[in-house]
This record gives structure tokens, sequence and C-alpha cells, in this order.
């Protein structure tokens, strides 16, 4: 991400996020990095035991993400997975903070070198388990003015194992990792599949079987915002 947001000015805007700019970016990742790096160094028990740090003008911004960056690396490494620490899911753990900042680094990384013009893919493991983490902890947020999906979804990776069949349910959705038939299917690279999730590409970048509709309503059902 570093390399990226070092060659463009950091006034650029970033496409799949058009609200950011370059440097609204790089800040939002660098308070990322503090935030649950400091978490877990004090072994927070809230969100307000993270002191607040001020903004660093646009000058610092690559200075500050690298420091920031190495401190969150060093504190992980110096953790157990299973060392708990206050999370915003039911997973109370530290491996689940460094499951969710690797995933949250990924997609940002994407944005940011989409905003260079040089965006390469997730890596497909990587992306397969981010799909997994997605449908685990974010797709069941749906968003207040979303249409009801009115159908079953089967995502499947096709250059890395990773197959998931979603069954809309009373108030949320039944998630199995199984090969099944549903009734439109979301194929194309991990990578692809999980920036369709996060909405950061359309669905030409993937292949739909099946109902579209369905399809679109999958996609633009959970609350990203």
């Amino acid at each position: 991400m570093r390399t990226a947001v070092a060659t463009v000015p950091f006034d650029t805007s970033v496409p799949s996020c058009p609200w950011w700019t370059v440097a609204d970016l790089l800040r939002h990742v660098t308070q990322v990095h503090y935030f649950w790096g400091t978490s877990v160094s004090v072994g927070a028990t809230s969100p307000q035991d993270v002191p607040r740090v001020p903004p660093v003008a646009d000058d610092e911004l690559l200075a500050d993400y690298d420091t920031r960056l190495a401190a969150l690396l060093t504190v992980l490494a110096g953790h157990d997975p299973a060392d708990e620490v206050w999370t915003w899911a039911d997973d109370h753990s530290v491996g689940f903070v460094s499951r969710r900042i690797a995933h949250e680094t990924a997609v940002h990384r994407w944005d940011a070198e989409s905003a260079a013009g040089v965006a390469d893919d997730i890596d497909a493991t990587l992306a397969s388990d981010g799909i997994d983490e997605f449908l685990e902890h974010f797709l069941p947020d749906v968003h207040d003015t979303a249409a009801a999906v009115g159908g079953s979804v089967h995502i499947h990776c096709g250059d890395v194992a990773g197959e998931w069949t979603i069954r809309p349910t009373v108030g949320g959705y039944d998630v199995t990792r199984e090969h099944a038939k549903g009734d439109c299917a979301l194929r194309g690279t991990a990578s692809n599949l999980l920036l369709s999730l996060w909405r950061r590409v359309g669905r030409e970048a993937i292949d739909v079987v099946g109902d579209a509709a369905v399809a679109e309503r999958f996609l633009a059902a959970t609350n990203l915002g």
C-alpha cells in the first residue's frame, strides 16, 4: 500500500471510495493500525481504553503510517492469538484482530493501488479467507433500506478452495461451507469475489449464473457505510 500512495498526489481521488482522497485513505488505515495495535497492547476491555491521537499533517502521513504499522506488527507478534482483547465481534481474541487487520489492509491496499492505476489482485488464499470472514461478520449487517434477497446464493472461487451457500432466513442468513445449487451462483477469482462483496468492483468482474436479480439484491444488501 505504501508504495502505491507514495507515487500519486495525496489529493488524488480513490475510485473505489470516491468520498476519499489518497490522504484520507492513508489516514484511515493508519488510524486502524494504531487503534488495534494499541488495543492489543493495553489489553483493552472497551474502545474507550484506546487514547485518541490528533491527525498529522500531510507531509507526516507516510512516516506516521510506517510507525503505526511497525508498532502493530510488533504487538501482534508478541501475543498469543488466543489472548483476550475487546473487539466489536463475538470473538474477543487477538487472532480475530490479526485476521481483521489482514483483510482490511488487503482491501485498502487494493484501493490505494486503484488510485495509482496499478491495482493487483489480492492473494487468492487470503481473499478466500476474506470471503469467509465477510460472510461471518459483515453479511448479517443488512442495510435498513435493502430489498429482500429473495433467493439462495452460491459463491465459488475458481482459483483456490472456497465455496459457500447462503440462504436467507427470517432476520438473517444461513451460511454453509458447501457445494450446493443456489438460485444464483457467483463465480470468479477469490480476489474479484471478495472485492465484489465489498462493492469495490462491479458484477462484470465475476460470473453470475442463474437469477441475476437475486445476485444484485444480495450484493447490495450489506450495510457497508
